[in-house]
């Protein structure tokens, strides 16, 4: 069987990129978001969620890309070597406030995929256990055809493989689970519902994590800092799209939330 979860990262971003993700689940294939508990529109996410209860709500976890938090990762890693950031008590922090605000996460994940580093690894991990959230994040794509793909990507993504090994141990010792597979690193910002659907088309057997960034474009995520703007609208097109329904019908594909997988 093969079981997808379609999971929106950078709820809570802005109210735009909120409307975005909402809609992408009530009309589209979205089944799970990730809410950043520093987010500037955290509370805007709150009511969405509780106003869509069949959205898995999971953890963002921010360390790096506004403020108080390095710009980049080449400072976070400076940052960390330095001792100048309390990982743990950060991101506990962030998923604390989700917590009190009465949501139950299914899963975590970090911005920019900072728990690749190990020491961010290890606090992820510790978290997952300590809070009982199930599942955490492996951002390994499986392998895309080459076409249409930007080479800068592929390599990074090719790069992220030699952590892979040492990712599952540090995640099984915490009793983390983590989908068979993940795609969308290579994709985002840079896919259409015929791209989409071929992924669909392609997947692997066992269950997948599909990474996505959908979003409304206004004056909010306008002003915000983030490469991903434009393409937001474009991503939310496909996840809505009948040509990616088709595919999951055809493929036979299942939809799932984490609470589901």
């Amino acid at each position: 069987m093969r079981s997808l979860a379609v999971n929106a990262d950078d709820f809570g971003f802005t109210r735009d990129v909120n409307q975005g993700i909402a809609e992408a689940h009530r009309e589209g294939i979205l089944t799970s978001t990730t809410l950043m508990g520093s987010g500037a529109a955290f509370d805007d996410a709150v009511r969405l969620a509780k106003e869509n209860p069949a959205l898995d709500i999971g953890c963002h976890l921010v360390l790096v890309g506004e403020q108080p938090f390095p710009s980049t990762v080449t400072q976070l890693i400076q940052a960390i070597a330095l001792r100048r950031i309390r990982i743990y008590e950060e991101l506990a922090a962030q998923v604390g406030r989700i917590v009190d605000a009465g949501l139950r996460p299914t899963h975590l994940d970090t911005h920019k995929h900072t728990h690749l580093l190990p020491p961010v690894l290890d606090a992820v991990a510790r978290i997952a256990e300590e809070f009982k959230i199930p599942w955490v994040r492996r951002p390994f794509d499986f392998p895309l055809q080459p076409g249409g793909i930007d080479w800068k990507k592929r390599a990074v993504n090719k790069a992220f493989g030699v952590v892979r090994a040492h990712s599952e141990r540090v995640l099984r010792s915490h009793g983390c689970r983590f989908t068979d597979h993940f795609a969308g690193f290579q994709l985002t910002g840079n896919y259409d519902a015929s791209t989409l659907a071929e992924l669909i088309r392609s997947l692997p057997e066992g269950s997948t994590e599909f990474m996505c960034h959908p979003g409304r474009c206004g004056e909010d995520l306008r002003a915000a800092r983030t490469r991903l703007k434009e393409s937001r609208e474009q991503e939310l097109a496909a996840l809505k799209s009948r040509e990616v329904r088709a595919a999951i019908q055809e493929g036979q594909v299942r939809l799932a939330g984490f609470s589901q997988l």
